[in-house]
């Protein structure tokens, strides 16, 4: 067996901090200033882990977790005035918005950055596209292609592509690249932008002794460039319509179950190559963070299966996953994967007895430990030293809203266990997960803003008001920064 000596980042104590970047504050793009603004933060406050949610480009309903590609990073998180820095757009373009929308900007900027001009600089040059070009070649077509022809079809999805295009016949296909290149190339342009903005962010957090964690949802949406383009890899027929799809029995979350509608792997076929689509997706992600972690973990040892002509969650079923089989192929390849795994939910002894075989550290969560059992893997004193401690999760609501949601016999259940009158929250539940045994402790942003309902990201199970919340830097930085700071102190959380 090997194990991942990335699990080496957890040898010592450290205090994380979860916002995704489509939380902060920035009207021309974020991985610009405002990222570095919010890494300074966090050095002030000597939190040492970033996480974020999944960093792909989304469909309309903003979800991280249903991407267009389990590869690209989403354009939107590109930081024009960057762009502008370089000399591939004017002032006068950024200061008049409502003329252009950002794709026309980035068509500018494309045209102008292939005719040679522009300042070239730290690889933002032709030399450095074409590497980039290279060292992607395993998605970065597919994903242009599909992105493009989404864009000319204004379809809600490839199945309703024409039949040549959906089955990716090669004339058409090759027809549609002849009349599009330059679209194609201002796809390419922009995915290059990202990952050149990403990785002097990653550089820069690096420099503040910052990791970047993030994370890999198990499945990827069925109207994404991997699935168009790998149909063989998942449960479809012959019209490329899954036969089953993802999600989860009634849970903590949902009393119904919730229907993810996202295709099952056919997992035979993957195991045929070697999991060559899995490896490589994981390749792309070594790329971004400093710790990854695999959303649902649970799906590896068995996955609940949901019939298309039953969508009702309930009438899923448990299948065997690929398991150790497919883990150890990923350590082989990767012998250093820095891999969490999340095992939250409806979790098996198999699924607990799977992840410790690979060393893999778990998860738990303050809010999930006052069910009134003693047992409750949740509670401070059942924690583990390798494990991770949240105070709450994306799909949680804050802690003050969900303290103040609690009724009055839960509530002086937590304030007995947390030795608290209640005042302050939810600083004494961050308090406790930085006094936790796990090495690493997270929380989410708007918890340390001590922010109720309103602030949440996530509600699991519907489809309004998600993924839209956005910090607000009015707060008194430096006065936050050092609260942080010393409660990190106080607990050994800084490195």
């Amino acid at each position: 067996m090997t194990l991942s000596s990335g699990n080496d980042l957890f040898s010592v104590r450290r205090a994380g901090v979860l916002l995704h970047p489509t939380c902060l504050p920035g009207t021309l793009g974020v991985l610009g200033a405002s990222a570095r603004r919010f890494v300074d933060f966090l050095a002030a406050s000597g939190i040492t882990v970033w996480q974020t949610l999944p960093i792909g480009p989304t469909h309309r309903d903003l979800s991280p977790y249903q991407s267009l590609s389990a590869h690209a990073g989403n354009q939107d998180f590109i930081d024009l005035s960057e762009v502008l820095q370089a000399g591939l757009l004017a002032d006068t373009e950024l200061t008049k918005p409502i003329d252009q929308s950002r794709q026309q900007l980035l068509d500018i900027a494309a045209q102008r950055f292939f005719d040679g001009k522009g300042e070239a600089r730290h690889g933002l040059d032709l030399t450095g596209f074409e590497e980039f070009r290279a060292k992607n070649d395993y998605w970065l077509d597919d994903f242009c292609l599909f992105v493009a022809i989404r864009e000319v079809q204004e379809s809600p999805g490839w199945l309703q592509w024409p039949e040549p295009l959906r089955d990716r016949d090669p004339v058409a296909l090759q027809t549609f690249i002849d009349q599009n290149r330059e679209r194609l190339a201002r796809i390419r342009f922009e995915q290059f932008l990202f990952q050149h903005q990403w990785q002097a962010l990653r550089d820069y957090a690096r420099g503040k002794g910052i990791l970047l964690f993030g994370d890999i949802p198990i499945f990827v949406a069925h109207d994404s460039a991997d699935v168009w383009a790998n149909r063989a890899l998942f449960k479809l027929n012959d019209q490329g319509e899954p036969t089953v799809v993802a999600g989860v029995p009634p849970d903590y979350f949902s009393s119904d179950g919730q229907h993810w509608g996202n295709p099952h792997y056919n997992w035979q076929a993957m195991a045929e190559d070697g999991y060559r689509w899995w490896l490589e997706r994981l390749e792309s992600k070594r790329h971004f963070f400093d710790l990854i972690r695999i959303d649902h973990f649970r799906g590896l040892q068995a996955y609940w299966e949901i019939p298309a002509e039953t969508p009702q969650p309930r009438f899923g079923y448990w299948v065997p996953g690929p398991a150790d089989h497919f883990l150890q192929a990923c350590f082989d390849r990767f012998p250093d994967l820095p891999l969490v795994a999340e095992n939250l939910g409806i979790i098996s002894e198999d699924v607990e007895e799977l992840r410790k075989r690979f060393g893999l550290p778990g998860m738990t969560v303050m809010q999930f430990g006052f069910d009134g059992s003693p047992n409750n893997p949740h509670l401070l004193h059942n924690h583990h030293a390798r494990d991770l401690v949240y105070t709450g999760t994306h799909d949680n609501d804050t802690t003050l809203g969900w303290y103040q949601s609690l009724d009055d016999h839960t509530r002086r259940y937590v304030n007995d266990y947390l030795g608290t009158t209640g005042d302050g929250m939810p600083w004494p539940v961050i308090e406790a997960a930085f006094r936790s045994v796990c090495s690493l402790a997270v929380v989410p942003m708007q918890d340390f803003l001590a922010l109720g309902t309103e602030a949440r990201f996530n509600t699991p199970g519907t489809m309004i008001n998600n993924w839209i919340w956005q910090l607000d830097w009015n707060f008194p930085e430096e006065d936050l920064s050092k609260l942080i700071s010393e409660a990190v102190q106080r607990h050994g959380r800084l490195p």
